[in-house]
């Protein structure tokens, strides 16, 4: 079995493949984490993983608090997840690759990265700066019936987004050129969807593409009948995902 390290970094979110994840970086462990990537060259790529945390806290409390206002804060690379951080975080992530780490004068950083390919978590290193994990790559089996469940998928995400865009009663935006490789089309559907952080990772381990398109049909005729009921949804967009403010 081929397996691979690489730095860990744990979100409230999920990453997939393809997808764009803007991150401002001002915890220390995740400083150390850039300026360890920036000695990468230039022309190879700075990996690391993302995944969502399962139990645990995206930023690491810094000053005492409630409910215990004596409580020493905690420190290091594992600060927040407990003592075996593996336990803390959903086994399935995804590698990011940064293409652009800018330091700011105050030390944080602002980094774009693209998620590249999905890898499951066999262990997880606290022992350094930050944390490391021993992962496994995993492929993307296409499945049965990709194609034509694709094509399902995004009819339906079309009339999804004319109920979501009416239900904030503002025009469509999103509708331009969609892609119809299936592996594309799950990956983008799955990010676009306004679904919680168990549903999202539900998509993103999927045993192959057709599982996770058919999963998603389900999801946007369920979501789309329950938009239908409703005069207004909160207003946040459709394929942008907030900033990490790790």
């Amino acid at each position: 079995m081929t397996t691979v390290r690489l730095p860990l970094f744990p979100l409230n979110t999920v990453l997939f493949p393809g997808l764009v994840l803007p991150l401002n970086v001002f915890e220390e462990r995740y400083r150390a984490m850039m300026r360890e990537l920036l000695k990468t060259p230039e022309d190879e790529p700075r990996r690391f993983a993302v995944v969502a945390i399962r139990d645990g806290h995206e930023v690491a409390p810094s000053a005492r608090g409630l409910p215990d206002p004596t409580a020493v804060p905690e420190r290091g690379a594992a600060a927040g997840f407990g003592t075996d951080p593996l336990r803390a975080f959903h086994k399935v992530a995804c590698v990011a690759d940064a293409a652009t780490i800018r330091e700011r004068a105050d030390g944080t950083f602002e980094v774009l990265a693209t998620g590249t390919t999905r890898i499951k978590l066999l262990s997880v290193d606290a022992s350094g700066p930050y944390l490391t994990a021993e992962a496994e790559p995993l492929e993307e089996d296409p499945g049965d019936e990709a194609g034509a469940l694709a094509e399902g998928v995004l009819r339906s995400f079309r009339q999804y987004q004319k109920r979501l865009a009416g239900a904030r009663e503002r025009s469509l935006t999103t509708g331009a050129d969609l892609p119809d490789e299936p592996g594309v089309v799950s990956y983008l559907v799955a990010a676009a969807m306004m679904l919680d952080t168990p549903t999202k990772q539900r998509l993103l381990q999927a045993p192959d593409t057709a599982s996770r398109l058919r999963d998603e049909l389900k999801l946007l005729r369920a979501e789309t009948a329950v938009i239908r009921h409703l005069p207004s949804l909160p207003a946040v967009e459709l394929t942008r995902g907030p900033t990490s403010q790790n």
